[in-house]
């Protein structure tokens, strides 16, 4: 009876850890199959922007010719970035980035963003219709593709933590899941925004968020240079004459009134008014009489 119940103990304890292993595989696979899907994601805006950039260098080259070797980054670094595309999705069955082509990505994001900030220079270009166009759909390309990062690699972490984890890791060697690898942007540059003047919006140039005093009296205003100093500033009540410098004028005096038995003492008057109309049925009020 005991080799008995040792065998069943045996068969249960190897049908939970055979189900257990299948579990932890199919989370693998599940896993790996969301990291393929959303890097197909990012794959699509990328190759959008490969499209674009040809048209938008052509429109930039009309306009701005003396950004050649911006230009010329942004075309060989766009070759570059399609080339290693294409050979990583015939080397690699999962189709996932390797990292080389991280790195071109990079550098690819740093040139259009130099180029965009160097368009302000060029008013005619940033009126053109064509270019504000495309520049939309370029805008509009890096958020897709900025944001498809951030989900690729957030599910490229959660993955790799599972193969690297204890005991999913003893699955993951067996069936042969290797880490995923990240798709991410090293450079600080490429992450920040391109820094838009707004012109002068401060007192005389100052730059937005500063703030300068005007010139106190006496003193030359900066923008007035080679300029006579401001005439110093004088009161309005300064300004008015002082009626007690004036000649024939005194002040008036205040004397108290006299009081009862002195002389100059008018007694009050004996005039009361009427009670008005709505104090009727008050003691003492007689209506008016109309003949």
């Amino acid at each position: 009876m005991s080799a008995i119940i040792v065998v069943i103990i045996l068969l249960v304890l190897v049908v939970i850890l055979a189900l257990v292993g299948f579990s932890m595989y199919n989370g693998f696979v599940k896993g790996r199959n969301t990291i393929q899907e959303s890097w197909r994601q990012v794959d699509v805006e990328l190759n959008r922007r490969y499209e674009l950039l040809p048209n938008l260098v052509e429109t930039v080259r009309a306009y701005a010719a003396h950004e050649r070797n911006t230009l010329e980054d942004v075309t060989r670094l766009r070759n570059q970035a399609a080339s290693i595309a294409q050979s990583d999705s015939q080397s690699s069955p999962s189709g996932l980035p390797s990292p080389q082509r991280s790195q071109v990505e990079e550098q690819l994001s740093g040139a259009v963003r130099n180029l965009i900030v160097s368009v302000e220079a060029y008013p005619d270009l940033k009126s053109n219709q064509n270019f504000l166009e495309l520049q939309r759909q370029l805008t509009e390309t890096e958020d897709r593709i900025a944001n498809g990062r951030r989900y690729y690699n957030a599910n490229v972490a959660a993955y790799n933590t599972r193969v690297e984890s204890v005991p999913s890791n003893i699955i993951a060697g067996l069936a042969h899941f290797e880490k995923a690898t990240y798709f991410e942007v090293n450079d600080p540059a490429v992450r920040q925004a391109p820094s838009i003047s707004f012109g002068e919006i401060a007192y005389r140039g100052d730059q937005p968020g500063s703030f300068q005093q005007p010139p106190a009296q006496g003193q030359v205003d900066p923008g007035r240079q080679g300029q006579p100093a401001l005439p110093p500033q004088q009161r309005q009540d300064d300004q008015l004459p002082d009626p007690q410098s004036s000649s024939g004028y005194t002040p008036p005096s205040y004397a108290p009134p006299a009081q009862e038995g002195q002389p100059g003492h008018q007694p009050p008057s004996q005039y009361a008014p009427p009670p008005r109309q709505d104090q009727q049925g008050q003691g003492g009020y007689q209506p008016p009489q109309t003949r």
